[in-house]
């Protein structure tokens, strides 16, 4: 008999692994296009800003529909323990109430009775306003999708025994909950009769919900009776002395996000104006989302794009591509694989690249680095973020190749390349430092000696120093006469011109002048010791 009861419950758990699985799939599969839902309203708002109620609805409901999506990551988290609770401080009543509004719309459909009674009318306490949120918004959805047209339901927040805890109750006068029910009813993928009138129900919602509440340090009970309705009794500690230091953030205050986490007054990308001076490839499967990111970057970058990491490499085999920009889930080849290929590879392993998924554990995060990209966004996301996140990606490319022109003295390791390309520019200025005294080493001999073709070298030297073939030679050749004028205080500056490969010392302090702002002469006085230069 025990050996049964331990088989059934081994085939529950791994019937409840299968359905979260299967739950888990679907969420991926929809963020994409929750994604491009949410950056068309960005989109609208900048172009039409004077219907901005409108678009806030929209937003609410788009954020809506995220967070029933991201539950079943969440109920990943609850099962494994990973669930972290951030109370700040902030007005109770208020969260509620303003939470509570965005509910209108269904039960207006549903031509429900709705009201929402918080006495006092303002609680101020300490809360987790993601947490709490989650709470109430399933607690709100059963009794409006559970309930009978023409019937009500009811928000009550109050005070409970004394000014530590709140008690949040949330009432329908609904098809009620049987006894049977009443016991299963908080169990994962429980699907008794409050789950059977309207809809179907993933089981998961109450469960979490109980999580939830538990996590806050709270407790949660119901009352209900067949053909009565339903009542949820929550109960949470709102006084800080109830939370861990560690799960106190006294600097943020609970406010409402929207879909991407940002202010919904985040400022939009504007038009550029001239020449774009840098190029991006955008890898995504999804046409709608590319045909979106292509209209809002291209202002500001010339932009290519291919559905699949195939049609990426033939893009970059014959365009100048500064960045890439790739979905993971694609057919043919994925992100993943894109990104390993462009960082094995002497061609292109100097271009940044930016992962998109729906897919956010720390699994797939390791996964993503791992395989070399340089940074990595999660599904649904703001445009603005993204554009953000390449600009930023840009700029340090340009710092480094300004460091790398700029420094005389230096270790290619300390310029943080990628290890693939830190063996290139070894290997690059050794080259030319060992042809220093030879003025007719070129072009042509130093693409010979590093085995690359002639785009290739240009670039990757333009890519991670700012530098075409012939400034880069010019540039190694002055850094080591500024070497040779610390070891030789003496030198004559036509002696040293012609030890760098110039045959004319004036064209020599010429370019010294133009790369260091100073001519050869000057650098001595300045900072070589009892210098006696002819």
């Amino acid at each position: 008999m025990v050996h049964l009861k331990e088989i059934e419950r081994s085939k529950s758990e791994e019937l409840n692994h299968a359905k979260l699985q299967f739950f888990t799939n679907i969420t991926h599969e929809l963020l994409t296009p929750l994604t491009i839902i949410s950056a068309t309203v960005d989109e609208l708002k900048m172009q039409a800003p004077q219907h901005t109620d409108l678009y806030g609805v929209m937003n609410n409901n788009i954020r809506r529909l995220i967070r029933l999506l991201q539950q079943i990551l969440e109920f990943r988290k609850a099962e494994t323990g990973n669930l972290k609770l951030k109370v700040s401080p902030g007005d109770v009543a208020a969260f509620v109430k303003n939470e509570a509004e965005c509910f209108l719309p269904l039960v207006k459909k549903r031509k429900l009775h709705f009201s929402v009674i918080c006495d006092p009318e303002s609680i101020m306490g300490y809360f987790d306003p993601d947490k709490l949120d989650k709470i109430l918004y399933n607690l709100l959805s059963n009794a409006a999708k559970y309930n009978n047209a023409g019937g009500f339901v009811q928000v009550n927040l109050s005070y409970d025994s004394d000014k530590d805890f709140i008690l949040l109750r949330v009432r329908d006068n609904g098809k009620g909950i049987s006894e049977e029910g009443k016991k299963n009813l908080f169990k994962r993928f429980y699907e008794g009769d409050y789950r059977k009138f309207n809809t179907i129900g993933t089981g998961i919602g109450l469960a979490l919900t109980k999580d939830l509440v538990e996590l806050h340090g709270g407790s949660i009970s119901v009352e209900s009776e067949i053909d009565k309705g339903t009542t949820f009794f929550v109960r949470l500690p709102i006084d800080k002395s109830y939370f861990k230091d560690e799960e106190v953030d006294e600097e943020t205050l609970p406010v409402q996000k929207t879909i991407s986490g940002m202010d919904d007054n985040t400022s939009h990308v504007v038009r550029a104006s001239g020449n774009k001076p840098h190029s991006i490839l955008l890898l995504e499967d999804n046409n709608e989302l590319l045909q979106l990111m292509v209209r809002l970057l291209g202002r500001d970058y010339n932009v290519f794009t291919g559905a699949n990491g195939k049609e990426g490499l033939e893009i970059l085999e014959n365009e100048d591509i500064d960045l890439v920009v790739s979905d993971i889930m694609m057919p043919e080849m994925d992100g993943i694989e894109v990104c390993r290929y462009i960082k094995e590879r002497l061609d292109y392993s100097h271009i940044p690249i930016i992962l998109l998924t729906a897919k956010n554990t720390e699994e797939d995060r390791a996964e993503a680095y791992e395989s070399g990209a340089d940074a990595f966004i999660s599904k649904p996301f703001n445009l603005p973020v993204l554009h953000a996140r390449i600009k930023n990606l840009l700029k340090y490319k340009e710092r480094m190749a300004r460091d790398f022109k700029n420094q005389l003295v230096f270790e290619v390791k300390d310029l943080h390349y990628t290890s693939l390309d830190e063996e290139f520019m070894q290997r690059a200025i050794e080259c030319v430092n060992k042809h220093l005294s030879d003025p007719d080493f070129d072009q042509p001999q130093f693409i010979d000696e590093m085995g690359t073709s002639k785009s290739t070298l240009y670039k990757k030297l333009k890519s991670l120093t700012g530098l075409n073939t012939s400034a880069f030679i010019r540039n190694i050749r002055l850094k080591a006469a500024c070497q040779i004028m610390e070891e030789k205080h003496s030198i004559r500056i036509s002696e040293l011109a012609y030890a760098v490969g110039f045959n004319d010392p004036k064209y020599f302090s010429a370019c010294f002048k133009k790369e260091f702002g100073m001519l050869p002469s000057e650098y001595i006085e300045r900072f070589v010791p009892d210098n006696t230069t002819l």
